[in-house]
């Protein structure tokens, strides 16, 4: 093991700062970053509550409200702002028209919602209460500039708006303090409209928190809950204000799925909460929602300027104000929105002149019992068999149904190979396979199709992927760990990271690869790529830290078997595969990660 305790500890590559980018310049540059956020994996969502203490006639202050502004539309890249209601203290046409101008600061540059709480609208029942101030100002004519506007209801105190972020659409509804039965009719109607968005429900009054921080449903809420929420499997966000302290909850819905229920509201803070703002930083490559809550008006303050109530009042990370909400977005939205899937592929699609070997397990009727040919499907001949190892039964090969989603085709081998004792399957070429001999001095492409099972049970340490029959030491290397190591293998270590050792064919060396610990319980694409010089590894199409910079110049193969399901030593076998395998490709000269198998 010392050679491989020695690569473990090698230096990975230094880390490069990212550039920061500049701000657009021009209106052409600034519809290039949106459309590039509405394409990327990441985005944020800015929740703005009651504001209403900082636009109160007797003591008006919209300077934090500005600042936030500034800040949400100049140093962060937010996709929507949504206010929870209570903008103002008293709804009074004064106090109206200085939060209007000072929403005017992100009109054009920011789409947002606004809805009316109780004190916007002097407590006045439901969104039937006709014409005010606050409608005024911020009812369907605000909004209906917006790109994202999708309508209001006839009354005017309810909108619907479509959020294109993240690769998809989003629907947010921002609802009225008391909203109607026909309000709840026009909401009804708004989310089977759109059946396939996931939605977002903002309101002033849903759920009320207690010192802990533990949420529960209001009277108004309840009501909302049973009449709208809970049969909509669309919904699986609610905002709200109006209480305090800050909480959250989750609730079940009709289809038995998550609906995520959170209290935001800071006016019983220094300053009235100071325009504090929440941002929900979307990651849907991580299935993970990061929220972080905190004052830009603060922020913009040199440290020894700042107050001690507004150091206090900086950043707020108790459990309430920041956390991250861990969803797998794809199962969540499932239901009425399931991801669409690649269809499966030929091989004639995946397969090219350069291709030497293609297998796949979905020919129809696949047998993997001992003695099985799974076809090398590039029609060079090189054929697997099946063959099990010793203390092995039937049950350690199958054929499953389970695949990558990007796999071009929709099946894959399930191994269960182990040790004490060692049993497992391989899959290996014929003696008199052209394979067995190639010795690609051009470069090489070889990829694979994984799945590591979870819970990841029993000692897999060193267990094998992939290797050529063959010993090091008769292939004339001697600069090695041991002469009975095969001349090329992929391999998985006790810390999970995968091992790619290749004894080339011109040089006396055994430059190794080392990888990031592989998860469990997830698909992954592996691709060794070799330009003729040197060999770099891809796992998922992202290149590892820890490729080798030594030349390598094909690899030592001896005429013997290439064999998938475990590494040879000493031209036998000890452990197998434990996992899943798909498509496996070999391609006789270097790919770029384009022209991969997930490409």
């Amino acid at each position: 093991m010392d050679r491989r305790n020695l690569l473990r500890a090698a230096v990975a590559a230094p880390l490069v700062a990212a550039a920061v980018p500049a701000l657009p310049a021009t209106e052409a540059a600034a519809k290039d970053k949106a459309k590039a956020k509405t394409e990327d994996s990441r985005f944020a969502l800015a929740v703005l509550p009651d504001t209403q203490y900082l636009f109160d006639a007797d003591s008006a202050d919209p300077a934090p409200l500005r600042e936030t502004f500034r800040y949400l539309t100049e140093e962060r890249d937010v996709a929507f702002m949504t206010h929870l209601g209570d903008v103002t203290e008293h709804g009074t046409d004064a106090e109206i028209k200085l939060a209007s101008e000072t929403f005017r600061r992100i009109d054009g540059k920011l789409p947002y919602s606004v809805l009316a709480g109780n004190h916007d609208v002097n407590g006045s029942t439901d969104d039937q209460r006709g014409s005010t101030a606050y409608l005024k100002a911020f009812g369907p004519s605000r909004f209906a500039r917006m790109p994202t506007y999708a309508g209001s209801s006839a009354d005017g105190y309810n909108s619907a708006h479509v959020l294109e972020a993240g690769n998809r659409k989003w629907l947010i509804l921002a609802l009225d303090w008391r909203i109607s039965d026909a309000g709840l009719a026009w909401a009804d109607g708004v989310l089977k409209k759109y059946p396939k968005l996931p939605a977002i429900v903002t309101t002033h009054d849903l759920a009320y928190s207690d010192d802990a921080g533990n949420a529960s449903l209001s009277g108004n809420g309840q009501r909302l809950w049973d009449k709208l929420i809970k049969s909509h499997d669309q919904i699986f966000l609610t905002l709200n204000g109006h209480y305090w302290p800050p909480g959250r909850t989750v609730l079940k819905n009709d289809a038995g799925h998550d609906v995520h229920v959170h209290i935001t509201n800071y006016q019983d803070r220094y300053y009235g909460g100071a325009a504090m703002i929440r941002l929900y930083n979307f990651d849907l490559a991580r299935n993970v929602i990061d929220v972080e809550t905190f004052s830009p008006w603060f922020l913009s303050k040199r440290d020894d300027t700042r107050t001690p109530l507004e150091k206090e009042t900086l950043e707020l990370t108790g459990p309430t104000d920041r956390f991250s909400l861990a969803i797998d977005f794809d199962e969540r939205f499932a239901g009425f929105a399931p991801p669409v899937l690649p269809p499966a592929r030929p091989a004639s699609a995946v397969v090219s002149r350069d291709t030497v070997a293609y297998w796949r397990f979905d020919g129809s009727g696949q047998a993997v019992t001992d003695g099985s040919k799974v076809r090398d499907l590039s029609g060079h001949n090189n054929d697997l068999y099946v063959r099990r190892l010793a203390n092995s039964g039937q049950d350690v090969l199958a054929v499953s149904a389970e695949h990558h989603d990007a796999q071009p085709a929709h099946a894959s081998l399930r191994f269960d190979g182990g040790k004490s004792p060692d049993h497992g399957a391989i899959l290996r070429t014929s003696e008199a396979a052209p394979l067995n001999s190639m010795k690609f001095l051009g470069g090489y492409t070889i990829e694979v199709f994984l799945k590591l099972p979870e819970p990841f049970e029993g000692d897999h340490a060193w267990m094998g992927i992939f290797s050529w029959e063959g010993r090091m030491g008769d292939a004339g290397k001697t600069n090695g760990y041991d002469p009975n190591e095969p001349t090329c293998s992929l391999n998985l270590s006790s810390e999970r990271f995968l091992q790619y050792v290749v004894y080339p064919s011109v040089e006396d060396a055994s430059p190794t690869s080392w990888s990031h610990a592989l998860p469990t319980g997830r698909w992954m694409h592996v691709a060794v790529v070799n330009n003729g010089s040197r060999t770099i590894v891809y796992v998922d199409g992202s290149k590892i830290a820890r490729n080798p910079a030594q030349p390598s110049h094909g690899i030592a193969t001896l005429g013997l078997p290439f064999v998938l399901g475990a590494t040879s030593y000493n031209l036998g076998y000890g452990q197998g595969f434990y996992g899943w395998m798909g498509d496996v490709r070999i391609t006789k000269r270097a790919l770029t990660p384009g022209q991969f198998l997930i490409g």
